[in-house]
């Protein structure tokens, strides 16, 4: 198993920056992705950012282009999602994902998330 333990939320104001991160322990070696989703209320969780486990690539939704950058600290596990420019739309809570494969069989792990507000 991996266990994810996020942090960094909280409350800003537009315009503000937040850098939420995700440490990742237990059996990460058959990792190969690591990504951030967001869900508001009343909507479906999507797809803020990815990162290859090596740190080699990454993907970004249009929601964050130019905004957010995440990256990953190999020696630690852990990888930062930092948010530039927030606009209230971007309130949610932050979920880290860690994505692999064991003996042919993928898996998926989520952290519990973190509240970003974002006040107008």
């Amino acid at each position: 198993q991996v266990q994810l333990v996020e942090s960094g939320g909280g409350l800003v104001q537009a315009g503000g920056s937040l850098r939420l991160s995700c440490a990742a322990s237990g059996r990460t070696s058959s990792s190969y992705a690591m990504g951030w989703f967001r869900q508001a209320p009343g909507k479906e969780r999507e797809l803020v950012a990815r990162i290859a486990w090596d740190g080699g690539s990454t993907y970004y939704a249009d929601a964050g282009k130019g905004r957010f950058t995440i990256s990953r600290d190999n020696a630690k596990t852990t990888v930062y999602l930092q948010m530039n420019s927030l606009k209230p739309e971007d309130t949610a809570v932050y979920y880290c994902n860690v994505e692999g494969r064991v003996a042919g069989t993928p898996y998926v792990y989520w952290g519990q998330g973190t509240q970003v507000t974002v006040s107008s």
